[in-house]
C-alpha cells in the first residue's frame, strides 16, 4: 500500500470513529440516564449468554445510557430482546450491558410523572393488587412493547384512580391474557373461577385497563395503565360483606378526613387493615352480555352507614339504578359531606352532588340533588 493510499485509509477510519462517536453521545445526551427498576440486576460485559457479570445494581440506582440494541430472543427467535449499553455511578464507571426491562429510562419516567400530575386532583376510587407480575405501561394499549415502562411484581398493590374499556387486541402477548378472579378479598383464590368464565370471554370485544397510582417502594413511575385481568381489586374487609349481587366497583370512607384517608390507602393490605366506619359504594351489576367501550361505570349508589355504639352498619340510601361515572369525590369535614359523581339524565351527563346529614336520632342520611336535608321530594 503507498503513502497516500495509507494516508487516506487512516483518516477515513478516523472519521467513521468520529461519526459512530458523535452517534452514540447524541443518543446519550438526548436520553441521558435512567433508574434500575429491578431489585437487582447485573451490568454484563456483552449480551451474550457466556457473558461476564460487572458490576451488580440496585432499585433505585442511576445509570448513563449510553447505546441500545434489538437482538433475537433465546427462547424465542420470533421476537426481539432489548438491552442497553450502559455506564454505572460507581467509582471505576463501570461501563457493560444490561437488559432494557431492569432500567427506566428517564424520558419515560418524565412521561409518567406528567400523567401523575394530571391527575394529581383525582382522589383514588378504590384499592387493587395484581394476583400476577404484569406491565406497567404509559397507555392502554398491548399491541407493541415501546410503552412498556416495568414488570410488577405479583402482590404489588396500588390506588385505583380510573379505568378504561379499549378494543380486545387479538394475539395479544398470552402472559397478560389470564382470567383475573372476581372483585373481593385479596386473599382469595379460586382455582376453578376461570371454568364459568371461558364463554363470555370468547365473546368479549373490548379488554379492561385500569389507570393506578403507585408507591415509590413499588415504582419509580408514580402512574401507569395496567391489564385488567392482572388486577384483582381488593375490598375492604369492613364493605366486603355487604354485597348483593352487584360488585363494588369504587369506595371512599365517609367519616375520615382526606388526610386521613389518604395515608391509609398507602397501606400495603387494605382490605385487612381498614376499620369499620362509614362509605359511599358504587356499584355495578353482574352481566353475562359482552362489554362495550363506552359502557357506564356504574350503575347504583350505595351509602353504608355505621353506628358506633352497636358497632354495626345499616344502609343509609340506595339509589335506584343509574348511568353513572367516575370520579367519586368527598368533599367537607365532619358531618358536613357531601359526595359528587357524573351522571346520565336525559342523554346528558351531568356532575350531581349528593349532601349528609344526622337525623334526629343521629343516623346518617343522604339528600339526592334537589332534595332539602330531612325531606324528600314530593
Amino acid at each position: 500500500m503507498n503513502h497516500s493510499n495509507h494516508v487516506w485509509l487512516k483518516s477515513a477510519i478516523l472519521f467513521g470513529s468520529a461519526i459512530l462517536v458523535s452517534a452514540c453521545s447524541t443518543l446519550a445526551s438526548r436520553n441521558n440516564t435512567g433508574v434500575v427498576v429491578a431489585h437487582s440486576a447485573q451490568i454484563r460485559s456483552s449480551t451474550a449468554v457466556v457473558a461476564a457479570d460487572l458490576l451488580e445494581v440496585n432499585r433505585g440506582d442511576t445509570v448513563d445510557i449510553l447505546d441500545s440494541i434489538d437482538i433475537p430472543d433465546p427462547s424465542d427467535n420470533t421476537k426481539k430482546e432489548r438491552w442497553y449499553r450502559v455506564r454505572g455511578h460507581d467509582e471505576v464507571k463501570t461501563e457493560g450491558w444490561i437488559e432494557a426491562r431492569n432500567v427506566m429510562p428517564d424520558n419515560v419516567l418524565e412521561k409518567a410523572r406528567k400523567l401523575a400530575d394530571e391527575d394529581k386532583n383525582v382522589p383514588g376510587q378504590a384499592t387493587g393488587q395484581l394476583h400476577a407480575s404484569s406491565n406497567l405501561r404509559l397507555t392502554p394499549d398491548r399491541s407493541n412493547n415501546e410503552n412498556i415502562m416495568m414488570r410488577l411484581d405479583s402482590g404489588s398493590s396500588f390506588e385505583i384512580i380510573g379505568w378504561k374499556r379499549a378494543p380486545k387486541q387479538k394475539g395479544a402477548e398470552s402472559s397478560e391474557s389470564d382470567t383475573a378472579p372476581k372483585a373481593g378479598s385479596a386473599n382469595s383464590n379460586n382455582k376453578n373461577a376461570e371454568s364459568d368464565e371461558e364463554n363470555p370471554e370468547e365473546q368479549e370485544t373490548t379488554e379492561l385497563w385500569y389507570k393506578v397510582r403507585l408507591s415509590p417502594a413499588i415504582s419509580p413511575a408514580p402512574e401507569g395503565w395496567i391489564f385488567g385481568k392482572q388486577v384483582e381489586l381488593t375490598v375492604p374487609s369492613d364493605i366486603i360483606y355487604y354485597r348483593t349481587g352487584r360488585e363494588f366497583v369504587a369506595w371512599r370512607r365517609l367519616d375520615e378526613d382526606s388526610s386521613d384517608e389518604a395515608s391509609s390507602t398507602k397501606t400495603k393490605d387494605v382490605a385487612k387493615e381498614s376499620r369499620p366506619g362509614s362509605w359511599v359504594i358504587l356499584e355495578r351489576s353482574s352481566s353475562k352480555e359482552p362489554h362495550k367501550v363506552d359502557e357506564p361505570d356504574f350503575d347504583r349508589i350505595y351509602v353504608l352507614g355505621y353506628e358506633k355504639h352497636d358497632q354495626d352498619h345499616y344502609t343509609a340510601y340506595r339509589s335506584p339504578d343509574l348511568e353513572g361515572y367516575l370520579p367519586l369525590r368527598v368533599e367537607g369535614r365532619g358531618a358536613n359531606k357531601t359526595f359528587t359523581v357524573k351522571v346520565k339524565e336525559e342523554g346528558e351527563v351531568k356532575e350531581l352532588t349528593y349532601s349528609l346529614y344526622r337525623d334526629d336520632h343521629g343516623v346518617m342520611r343522604v339528600s339526592p340533588p334537589g332534595e332539602v336535608k330531612g325531606k324528600k321530594k314530593r
